[in-house]
């Protein structure tokens, strides 16, 4: 299990982070959604051991991670702009990733070619943005991590190559219980692999739960009369006599107190995450506002 456990971090007068707490459960892929601002890589970077808190406590199965050789080890960290050194080819970071984790896969490694394909030898200041974030896919899933964290991992990569990363990912956590963490703005493809997700904003923690629970939480429902009272909106629009309402709540009772009413047409429907993300934070002032140009 990975842990944040109310982390405060201020830069000057700015607060990052506001006593934020996060638990990615052991085994799971845990999306870390938020808008820009959010705090989300400020998070990570305590994740990773790069910040040290203000006040609180950053944890790996219950094992500090701040000044923590040992955890570090266990984590594989993609950040959204990549390291490398000025000169340096895959071959050159291969040696050096080989020097830090005591799991380096070499193996592997030349396994992996046969999906990257990458030049060897070149310096990777030469690689397009794609192949950059190729190459690091290449170097830190030899390290054979207990826990990956990736931050915009995908961006920058075609989509034949963003499948075949997620493929690899999702293998790894299937055959070693690999424990995933990704952050990311495009909450569609989060969708498809993640079975937990954790929503912030401002340096806190919106909302965090199972995907399963959230989307079962939250409804679209759409009815052509009058709404019953009693229902938890978090949003309502029409078009015409059709109107749609955010609901929070569970789907059976929902639809029981909407029947009650005997509108003349009414249906209750699932969310997207991407819908939940924007209805969730629609209540701190992040509703999609329609502005006459």
């Amino acid at each position: 299990m990975l842990k944040l456990n109310n982390i405060t971090k201020t830069f000057g007068d700015f607060k990052a982070l506001d006593n934020l707490t996060m638990t990615v459960p052991k085994g799971a892929v845990y999306g870390l959604v938020g808008p820009n601002g959010a705090g989300k890589s400020t998070a990570i970077r305590h994740l990773t051991g790069v910040y040290r808190p203000d006040s609180g406590d950053v944890l790996l199965e219950n094992a500090p991670v701040w000044e923590n050789p040992a955890a570090k080890a266990r984590i594989g960290y993609i950040p959204d702009d990549i390291f490398y050194f000025p000169s340096a080819s895959l071959e050159d970071m291969r040696k050096f990733y080989a020097g830090i984790y005591p799991n380096f896969d070499n193996a592997l490694f030349e396994r992996l070619y046969e999906v990257f394909n990458l030049p060897r030898k070149s310096p990777m200041r030469r690689f397009s943005k794609g192949m950059q974030k190729q190459a690091a896919f290449h170097l830190t899933l030899c390290t054979r991590p207990d826990v990956m964290i990736l931050d915009e991992p995908v961006d920058g990569l075609d989509p034949v190559m963003r499948r075949q990363v997620w493929s690899l990912i999702l293998s790894d956590v299937a055959e070693r219980g690999t424990t995933v963490l990704i952050s990311s703005h495009n909450l569609r493809e989060l969708e498809d692999i993640c079975d937990h997700v954790g929503i912030m904003d401002h340096g806190k923690m919106l909302l965090e739960r199972s995907l399963a629970d959230m989307q079962g939480a939250t409804h679209k429902l759409q009815l052509v009369g009058d709404a019953p009272e009693g229902l938890e909106v978090l949003h309502e629009s029409a078009s015409g006599r059709l109107k749609t309402l955010i609901v929070r709540g569970n789907v059976d009772e929902i639809t029981a107190k909407v029947a009650a009413a005997n509108p003349a047409y009414f249906d209750v429907l699932p969310l997207s995450l991407e819908e939940i993300f924007i209805y969730e934070l629609g209540g701190v002032n992040y509703e999609v506002k329609n502005i006459v140009l």
